[in-house]
């Protein structure tokens, strides 16, 4: 199971990648794992600001639909529309081109609040 550990995670198994104020935000090896086969991504949330943890869009597999939770409060400024397409880039490459959103972050202090990657390990017994 793939864990980079320069990247932060959270408790409902989205993964965060901070590059200044942006964050780019998208759900762990571990969680696509879970959810089989990805069909399709929605996200309505572009262009709104949106607490930490409320639900951003939902993932749908075969078998399940999944809500989206935010990392960290801010905006959403932009979804990763290649996903309409090719939903299943979140199973074949989490961390890479399956990233979800990109968040402006409104209170860089939730960023303490987030996992490591050992955090992480420990959540999902690995």
């Amino acid at each position: 199971m793939n864990i980079p550990s320069e990247l932060k995670y959270t408790k409902d198994h989205e993964w965060i990648k901070i590059d200044g104020d942006i964050a780019t935000v998208g759900i762990t090896d571990f969680a696509q794992g879970e959810l089989g086969d990805i069909v399709y991504v929605e996200v309505e949330t572009v262009g709104e600001e949106l607490d930490q943890e409320e639900v951003f869009g939902t993932v749908e597999a075969v078998k399940t639909v999944s809500d989206l939770f935010l990392p960290l409060t801010g905006e959403i400024v932009e979804f990763n529309e290649t996903l309409e397409g090719d939903p299943e880039l979140v199973n074949s490459d989490p961390y890479g081109a399956g990233w979800m959103v990109k968040i402006k972050i409104a209170d860089t202090s939730q960023i303490d609040g987030l996992l490591s990657a050992d955090g992480y390990k420990e959540v999902i017994g690995a």
